[in-house]
């Protein structure tokens, strides 16, 4: 049966097919993370497209070839489904031996559209670019890489700087190297002699065969082959290694190795143990030496001591002792001139006195014959007989003392009271003061009963 009666008979004309093929043939898309590379057959025209990205196509004349933006190269077991899982990169190392070395590349291909137009004219699609360039450029700078190192320096600390380089002359290119003898140092422990140097580390040199790189006199830089991966502007954004696995002949170099150092470091710290078990029983004795040689000069010290502190002791009560009597000394003599002071000051006293004395003498001897010639001027001018008047003054002095002492009575005063036939009356309180006292009454009067008796008034007669 032909294919037009197939056709005939599933009820679908040729338009529709072509319709159909059209349809489905003329759409393209680019997922996110990818780049497309659109190529006309007919014209031969290229370009590049970034995803995410839906478009029309020519049917059976427009081709897309999908590339991943970033690709990830594993030699070495892994779990992402989104790397390419290759085997381990087997190595040799200057000194000839092998290991199977685990390592992870990252390449991130150019955003630029003109670059992955050249890209994708060198290797036609993603798998054969992937194999052609990644995989056979990483595994070459991997084994060259390891020519610059021996087995046993790797295993033994250099996994590091071999990564370091690794990743350098993956992003910048590879070194120029010439195979060259070259001294390498070989540290070690000291052979187990029981010396000072036992059980230290020692450094010696040893002469091997390796590649090292060519340096540029001008710039004092590696010189580097042609890059081939930035002739297409693929960056190489992380390298990784893991642990790298010897062969038999290195691996049992390698435990033998370490089975004689372990040995060695038991021996070593043996003989250390002892030792310093001897230098402790010797220090323990040393200890206990200088011990008692310190209680020893602290007892004398002790001695010595006590001995100065009394001396010390009698030293100060004989200085107290100079003091007290030195002190009782001043003391008298202090006491002495405080006596001679006073003697002095009551001998100046007593003159002050007698002075004093013989001048009050003076002073009452001139104030009484001053107040003598006063006196005795005063009666000289009131005129007659001078003795008369002192006595009525007496009189008058006793009169004002009767009164001052006169209490609870009452005198009735004369209204009149005469001295002589002319009938004339006392012409002053003296007079009457003293007619009373001629009478007699002044002998019948009574004591003051107190001192609050008003004096009774006189009154004078006329």
């Amino acid at each position: 049966m032909s294919i037009g009666t197939i056709l005939k008979l599933a009820g679908i004309g040729i338009p529709s097919i072509l319709a159909i093929m059209f349809v489905f043939g003329g759409i393209y898309s680019i997922d996110g993370g990818n780049t497309g590379i659109i190529q006309n057959t007919m014209t031969g025209q290229l370009e590049a497209v970034q995803g995410p990205k839906f478009g029309l196509k020519m049917p059976f004349v427009t081709t897309v070839f999908n590339y991943r933006d970033v690709s990830t190269i594993t030699f070495g077991p892994s779990t992402d489904a989104n790397t390419r899982n290759l085997d381990p990169t087997r190595i040799r190392f200057a000194d000839t031996y092998i290991a199977d070395i685990p390592a992870s590349f990252r390449f991130k291909l150019p955003t630029n559209p003109e670059q992955m137009i050249k890209l994708h004219m060198e290797f036609r699609s993603y798998d054969n670019m992937v194999d052609s360039l990644f995989v056979k450029n990483a595994q070459n700078i991997t084994i060259l890489t390891a020519t610059q190192y021996t087995g046993e320096e790797f295993f033994q600390g250099a996994q590091n700087s071999y990564k370091e380089r690794l990743e350098d002359q993956m992003q910048n290119g590879i070194f120029e190297t010439v195979r060259q003898q070259v001294e390498v140092d070989v540290t070690g422990f000291a052979p187990v002699t029981g010396g000072s140097t036992s059980g230290t580390l020692e450094t010696a040199t040893q002469l091997v065969w390796k590649t090292v790189p060519v340096m540029d006199e001008a710039t004092g830089l590696p010189r580097r082959q042609r890059n081939p991966l930035s002739n297409f502007g693929v960056e190489v954004t992380q390298v990784t290694i893991g642990n790298a696995v010897p062969e038999e002949t290195l691996e049992k170099l390698l435990l033998d190795k370490k089975t004689l150092v372990a040995a060695r470091i038991r021996t070593i710290q043996e003989q250390e143990t002892v030792q310093a078990e001897a230098d402790t029983e010797q220090l323990r004795k040393e200890i206990e030496r200088r011990k008692a040689v310190s209680d020893a000069n602290r007892t004398a010290e002790l001695a010595i001591i006590a001995e100065q502190q009394q001396v010390n002791v009698a030293k100060q009560i004989a200085l107290k002792e100079l003091v007290d009597v030195q002190k009782a000394s001043d003391i008298a003599v202090i006491e002495k001139k405080r006596e001679l002071s006073i003697a002095e000051a009551n001998s100046g006293i007593q003159e002050a006195n007698a002075a004093a004395a013989v001048f009050q003498a003076t002073a009452a001897k001139e104030i009484g014959l001053a107040e003598a010639e006063v006196l005795q001027a005063k009666y000289a001018a009131l005129g007659g007989d001078n003795k008369d008047i002192y006595l009525a003054e007496i009189q008058r002095d006793i009169s004002l003392s009767l009164y001052q002492n006169l209490a609870n009575f009452d005198v009735t005063m004369p209204q009149i009271m005469t001295t002589g036939s002319d009938g004339a009356g006392l012409s002053t309180n003296l007079d009457i003061l003293s007619s009373y006292a001629a009478l007699g009454l002044a002998d019948k009067l009574a004591p003051p009963a107190n001192d609050n008796t008003a004096i009774p008034s006189v009154a004078a007669a006329n």
